[in-house]
């Protein structure tokens, strides 16, 4: 069965590009997903398209209105509806990781509301809202590029989404990993600008390729990610290094 993302938002032709590109746009050839946006200026509160309004209370920035942003929830999903999850990408979310795409990837519907302006009415949460999500402790312009970069993650998780499941499986916060940076890459040539590749990896001896990686991945997270060593596990980069 295909899983259904609904974007629920006030600009639906942003997506249109990243609907038909990349691994998005394979996974709807092939049928393991669909996209679908709903525009929330469908179901303003008024013939001009308002979905904002002034805050309460004053104070610089307008607020989305929560009346529309459910409406446009409910029209694709029921409150509670099992096997949907209505996830609202918000600076208050849980800091997106592997483990939540690959969560995510088990529900068969997934519904983004992608807020603008300064925020978005709070009872949207209570009403419609199963869990938040945050990409990173910064500030863009909407939630429709987070959307989809938890989208991307989470779509490459769909069984045959990727050419090579094994790929996927030894990518960076894998498991394989251990939760940690992956392994230096290279491709040809074998030499560029007087740098060379490393000589075991074109040495044909897959153990001791093997090993260099393990090594190679755990000294790129002490140099690169060190805040990461703790979740090391069997098969990824030890602890103590």
């Amino acid at each position: 069965m295909a899983l259904d993302i609904h974007f629920v938002t006030i600009f639906p032709d942003l997506f249109r590009g990243p609907f038909e590109t990349g691994i998005l746009g394979i996974a709807s050839r092939k049928g393991l997903a669909r996209f679908r946006t709903v525009n929330v200026r469908d179901f303003a509160v008024d013939d001009h398209g308002t979905v904002d309004d002034y805050a309460y209370g004053g104070g610089p920035g307008m607020i989305m209105m929560a009346p529309p942003i459910v409406q446009a929830v409910r029209s694709v999903c029921s409150p509670g509806e099992e096997g949907t999850r209505v996830v609202h990408m918000t600076p208050a979310g849980e800091l997106f990781d592997q483990a939540a795409a690959e969560r995510l990837a088990e529900f068969r519907r997934i519904v983004f509301v992608c807020g603008r302006y300064k925020d978005i009415d709070a009872r949207v949460d209570e009403l419609v809202v199963d869990e938040r999500i945050s990409i990173g402790d910064y500030i863009v312009s909407g939630g429709e590029f987070p959307a989809l970069v938890v989208a991307d993650a989470v779509v490459r998780y769909l069984r045959g989404a990727v050419g090579d499941e094994r790929s996927r499986d030894t990518d960076s916060f894998s498991g394989k990993r251990g939760f940690s940076l992956d392994a230096a890459h290279y491709t040809r040539p074998p030499e560029f600008e007087g740098l060379r590749v490393p000589d075991v990896l074109i040495s044909g001896d897959h153990a001791k390729i093997e090993e260099w990686r393990r090594r190679s991945a755990r000294e790129r997270t002490k140099r690169r990610r060190p805040d990461l060593l703790g979740k090391g596990t069997a098969d990824g980069p030890p602890v103590d290094g």
